[in-house]
């Protein structure tokens, strides 16, 4: 009887992670898309995205801690302003950026940032910068 119990447990769990598990994963993968506007965030990194003209598309990366480090990013720029018309763009002290575009023309223009690491005191970085960046396909 002890063994039903614990299977009937461990099935609910399994339920419940898998409920979770696909409700995380979905908004990412959709590029939430509301009122016109694109948002592409960390995960979105190295992918092409479709945008209408006239549209926004806004780009959001959030630090994140790692073993006494802290990755940061540096503003998000645009590759071809005749396609991507920069809105706005931010970058606080704790390391987020962020910008909104407005599809401006046809085209096809990258958008990109850099991480960095800053270390806790006593830790070390290391030497690498990496670079975040997401394919535009303006029509």
């Amino acid at each position: 009887m002890g063994t039903t119990k614990w299977s009937t447990a461990l099935g609910a769990t399994g339920l419940a992670l898998a409920a979770i598990t696909t409700t995380v994963a979905t908004p990412a993968s959709a590029h939430a898309l509301r009122a016109g506007r694109m948002v592409l965030t960390n995960v979105d990194n190295g992918r092409t995205v479709a945008a209408s003209v006239g549209g926004d598309v806004e780009v959001r990366l959030t630090n994140y801690r790692e073993h006494g480090l802290t990755y940061t990013w540096t503003a998000v720029s645009a590759s071809d302003s005749a396609v991507l018309g920069h809105r706005s763009d931010v970058t606080n002290p704790a390391g987020d950026a962020s910008a909104v575009y407005r599809a401006a023309a046809a085209g096809t223009a990258t958008v990109s940032a850099q991480r960095h690491c800053v270390p806790d005191p006593g830790n070390l970085c290391p030497l690498i910068v990496e670079t975040w960046k997401a394919t535009i396909q303006v029509k």
